[in-house]
């Protein structure tokens, strides 16, 4: 196998299991669920991303049905959280870590992807924020709240940027591992500083409130 076919594989396996038990131990505090389905939420947050990115390139069947090593992963992820948990609950910023490092793998690895198959740069990075957000996007409308990435602005914009910088250093030759590992510490970088410091993207206005109908 290639060396960039190792590397990208290498790359959606951590992030699937990082996502995996990220999504779990999210799933397992917002909600009482027992472990299967504790399990199951990881296993949607880790892999939902990657099998939507892989039916937006039209990369059928979705490398999850197509290699064990994904769905043994994810398990094993969603897995760690239900059994260690209550330890796990305590390593707030491991967790964090841990997320942002899916976050990160996976913006790289679907934008690399989408390059690969001949996409345009436009479109590679619209994949690699997708591949990013849409496991956590799908984990949180499961539990019923708003997904993370309508509420944090800096969630999405790393994954971004983080896509751009891969898909940019691509085409001014830079080699794929160079360029993947480039991307996906700029987005970990951004979205760990966004989690440090709180920061957020520009709110929009308020609306104001309606005036009170008058009285008869």
């Amino acid at each position: 196998m290639p060396t960039d076919a190792v590397l990208l594989v290498v790359l959606d396996l951590t992030g699937t299991f990082a996502f995996a038990l990220g999504g779990a131990l999210t799933a397992l505090r917002a909600t009482r669920l027992d472990v299967f389905g504790v399990v199951t939420l990881g296993m949607i947050t880790a892999l939902g991303g990657g099998t939507i990115r892989d039916v937006l390139l039209d990369a059928l069947p979705p490398a999850t049905f197509v290699d064990g090593r994904y769905l043994a992963v994810a398990c094993a992820g969603g897995l760690v959280a239900a059994y260690a948990g209550p330890h796990l609950h305590r390593l707030a910023t491991p967790i964090l870590v841990a997320d942002a490092a899916g976050l990160a793998v996976f913006a790289v690895t679907g934008a690399t992807k989408a390059t690969g198959l001949g996409f345009g740069p436009a479109q590679a990075v619209i994949v690699g924020a997708i591949t990013a957000v849409g496991g956590g996007t799908l984990r949180d409308i499961a539990i019923g709240r708003v997904p993370a990435v309508l509420t944090s602005g800096f969630y999405a914009i790393p994954a971004l940027i983080g896509a751009t910088a891969t898909v940019a250093l691509g085409a001014l030759g830079v080699a794929t591992p160079t360029a993947a590992v480039a991307g996906a510490l700029l987005c970990l970088v951004l979205r760990l500083v966004a989690v440090r410091y709180d920061l957020h993207g520009p709110f929009p206005l308020a609306v104001p409130e309606p005036e009170p109908e008058p009285r008869d």
